[in-house]
């Protein structure tokens, strides 16, 4: 490979890289606002005394990831456990608002 083409490569991989630390921006960004709406959520159940586990909400949750990985061709195992892991956590902070558990 000439240097030329080793130099157009490598600014080809760092724009690339870019991108994708932009992406990985807004991805963490949209994982923080999902985790204030279920703050706001807790809230809102603790006011009108909803329990905190929903577990249909969860399935409805679960099937809408399942069905984006089938039309957008995303491995739906995938899908499954990074839900299952987001879950997790705003399971964790529902209850900390809601006074069930402390913060770890």
């Amino acid at each position: 490979m000439s240097t030329v083409n080793s130099a157009a490569g490598t600014d080809r991989l760092e724009e690339l890289r870019r991108e994708l630390d932009a992406i990985d921006v807004r991805l963490l960004n949209d994982l923080r606002d999902r985790i204030g709406v279920c703050v706001r959520i807790a809230e809102h159940k603790l006011e009108h005394d909803v329990p905190m586990m929903q577990p249909h909400r969860i399935g409805i949750v679960q099937r809408r990831a399942a069905e984006f990985g089938a039309e957008h061709d995303v491995d739906q195992d995938f899908l499954r456990r990074l839900y299952d892991l987001i879950i997790a956590e705003t399971c964790r902070v529902e209850d900390v608002v809601m006074g069930n558990t402390t913060a770890e």
